[in-house]
């Protein structure tokens, strides 16, 4: 299998303004040679089509719902598949096995195995020798029957964190059995997975980061004001009622302060009249999605970047700060101190804990040679272990082991580490 052999990448949405990660990874293999075609279960919103990256992306996808619910199209990929009634059973029994409990588990799951007809029969047409998901749930689903149906490999990138709070509803531990290898994106991913699966196909989970293009980010901040970021989806998993709880103490300290929320999502109406109720109107700036570019373009003018979440993997949002070498203030969970180590390159905090998010903002508000020397050491962290051509290399590098069956893979090289 040569670098020019044809991948396809399917997730539940593509693109989507919050997981440009995976148009960067997309974008990345195709530099190496690979032709990758993408595709979506649904249609993208407008919303998400926020720069001319989505916008092209958006353009060239497959888009498999849409597809099937054209019933001659539909009925034409399941007798293309019948022709192999043994196997054709067997897939089918597998998506009957895998179901969610309960009436709506079992009829959502025979909409996954039709879908997975239509996308098979495309996937089989446009010649692709490698299928890889993202985000294990459903779309993973329609992946793993793709594979039933028709042969075709696959892979699937687990982030986390909620994919682990229902992984019996989301049958992770059949995907990783029947899947050619998993990318696990931190070793404290890889250990959730190890849980809920058999010891027998951990030697199969690797690691291989989210990643950036530290280039986009050459530019550092002036450090000389006290303007601070949040870039995520504005949702109760973020923690953002604790920020405000902390930019509401700190304001008197730091009469300049200023927050930016970029993102959006179902608690964007209630944060605003939050903000609107503590005051925070003056000091509190929401911009709603932004493109990549945009992103970069606030960085650069962002003297603290603050992301108080409850549950995460490991956000690419912390990436790009330490790229644009603003220092971060986070809190310690998950996979996240793999990326930010309290003092070295960043701060972390203990989550919901509004006290301790006013000290670390505070002491970085007021020490501009300290915001530097974080600043410099963050970006110094994901050029080293987060660049995602980097990581893309190593995804290849996997995906062309495993056709071959050249033996041993090991989890992640030290090189790239």
């Amino acid at each position: 299998m040569s670098r020019l052999s044809k991948l396809a990448y399917l997730t539940g949405e593509y693109p989507r303004a919050s997981d440009t990660f995976i148009q960067r990874e997309v974008a990345a293999l195709r530099e190496l040679g690979h032709e990758v075609v993408t595709c979506s279960i649904r249609r993208t919103g407008p919303e998400h089509l926020v720069g001319p990256e989505q916008r092209a992306e958006h353009a060239r996808t497959f888009q498999v719902l849409q597809t099937a619910k054209n019933p001659v199209t539909l009925i034409r990929a399941h007798l293309r598949w019948m022709k192999t009634p043994g196997r054709y059973l067997s897939a089918l029994r597998l998506s009957w096995s895998t179901a969610p409990k309960g009436v709506r588990g079992r009829l959502f799951q025979l909409f996954y195995f039709a879908e997975a007809g239509v996308l098979a029969a495309h996937l089989a047409d446009e010649g692709v020798e490698h299928l890889h998901n993202h985000i294990a749930k459903a779309s993973c689903t329609v992946a793993m029957l793709v594979n039933a149906l028709s042969g075709l490999p696959y892979s699937f990138t687990i982030h986390g964190p909620d994919i682990f709070f229902e992984p019996h509803h989301w049958r992770i531990d059949q995907k990783a059995a029947n899947a050619r290898f998993v990318a696990c994106i931190s070793e404290f991913c890889r250990s959730q997975l190890m849980c809920f699966s058999d010891a027998n196909h951990w030697s199969r989970f690797h690691i291989v980061h989210c990643g950036i293009d530290p280039e986009r980010y050459a530019d550092p901040p002036s450090h000389d004001g006290h303007r601070l970021l949040f870039v995520g989806r504005l949702a109760g998993v973020k923690g953002v009622p604790v920020l405000f709880d902390a930019i509401g103490r700190l304001r008197d300290l730091h009469p300049e302060l200023h927050l930016t929320l970029i993102g959006d999502g179902p608690d964007r109406a209630s944060l605003e009249a939050r903000a609107r109720a503590e005051g925070l109107n003056d000091v509190v700036s929401f911009l709603g999605y932004q493109s990549q570019d945009e992103v970069a373009a606030e960085l650069a003018r962002t003297d603290v970047f603050v992301l108080p979440s409850f549950a995460e993997g490991v956000p690419v949002v912390l990436m790009e700060a330490m790229a644009a070498q603003v220092p971060v203030v986070t809190t310690q969970i998950a996979g996240v101190p793999e990326l930010v180590e309290d003092g070295k390159n960043g701060r972390l905090v203990a989550p919901g804990d509004a006290d301790a998010l006013v000290e670390a903002l505070s002491e970085l508000l007021s020490e501009p040679d300290k915001r530097r020397s974080l600043g410099a050491a963050g970006r110094s962290k994901v050029s080293v272990g987060y660049d995602m051509r980097k990581e893309a290399a190593w995804l290849s590098q996997i995906i062309e082991n495993y056709a071959m069956d050249s033996g041993t893979i090991e989890k992640r090289p030290e090189a790239i580490t």
